[in-house]
């Protein structure tokens, strides 16, 4: 017998697990994977550019260093006789003595004025010359046959006439390089302009342009890669031409340095001459090419 009531425990229930959705939404969000190539790409981006910038500079740089390295080698190996081409070490050498004595900044000063002076004066001859012939036909027609005779003529074949004419002076040695330097900058201008596109000459025209408009918003652009290559030309004749003058009737300038180190027997002399003119050369059709550059950023690179 029992003498109290029994009391029945309180059954204890099995722990249900929860919704997965719960879980998944109580549960902290893993923590993403730190991104190190994204901080690392930024940092990257200026090496790539400089060494891509550096494999270009050695790739146009090999065939000159490698031209330097036979000129240097011949002669030292007796592939070459030293006494007309020594190694470009002793034309080096020469270079600097002649910098620092004056003397190759003197002359170089005085052919970059001649060459430089005639080149403009051609520019701002040919180029509306040009645009004026290759505009209107009647022009064309009349001045046709007799540019034809000109520009056959050979520049230095017409070098005495000039020191006849001119005197032995500064003024014959200008005009030379006028008139060399005319030729490429006309014929390259009239063409530029009889190739201008027809149809935005049309449209320009439809649109009641005045000649003065329709040259600056249509014929002048259109125009810049032609004409420019023309000056570039013109740029390289300037000098070439400058050079040839100076040779004959000059007492200074880098024509006369080469052909009186030639007299006098100071061959490394006369190839720091040439050296410098090359130079001149390369700096001024960069130059013409950085200013084509500038004048032709409307265009949609290809």
């Amino acid at each position: 017998m029992t003498t109290g009531t029994d009391t029945a425990a309180p059954a204890v229930l099995p722990a249900v697990p929860a919704p997965a959705e719960e879980v998944r939404e109580s549960a902290p969000p893993p923590r993403p994977a730190p991104d190190t190539g994204h901080a690392e790409r930024p940092a990257r981006q200026p090496l790539r550019a400089f060494g891509r910038r550096l494999r270009a500079v050695a790739l146009r740089s090999a065939a000159i260093l490698a031209l330097l390295a036979v000129w240097e080698v011949a002669p030292r190996l007796g592939l070459a006789d030293p006494t007309f081409l020594p190694p470009v070490s002793e034309v080096a050498a020469a270079w600097w003595e002649l910098l620092l004595n004056g003397q190759l900044g003197e002359h170089t000063w005085a052919s970059l004025v001649r060459s430089f002076g005639g080149f403009a004066i051609a520019v701002v001859v040919a180029v509306p010359l040009g645009l004026l012939i290759g505009w209107y036909r009647p022009v064309a027609a009349l001045l046709g046959p007799l540019l034809e005779v000109f520009r056959n003529t050979a520049a230095l074949a017409l070098l005495p006439v000039f020191v006849l004419l001119l005197g032995i002076g500064e003024t014959s040695k200008v005009s030379i390089v006028v008139y060399a330097c005319v030729w490429p900058i006309l014929l390259n201008t009239i063409s530029a302009v009889g190739n201008a596109d027809p149809t935005l000459v049309r449209l320009a025209r439809s649109m009641d342009l005045s000649t003065p408009r329709l040259f600056q918003k249509v014929i002048l652009p259109a125009s810049v890669p032609a004409v420019f290559t023309g000056v570039r030309l013109a740029g390289a004749i300037s000098i070439l031409v400058l050079v040839a003058a100076e040779m004959i009737g000059a007492k200074a300038g880098l024509g006369y340095l080469i052909n009186a180190s030639q007299f006098n027997f100071a061959i490394p002399q006369m190839y720091a001459g040439i050296v410098t003119i090359s130079a001149i050369g390369v700096a001024f059709n960069q130059l013409l090419v950085t200013i084509e550059r500038r004048l032709s950023t409307w265009r949609v690179p290809s």
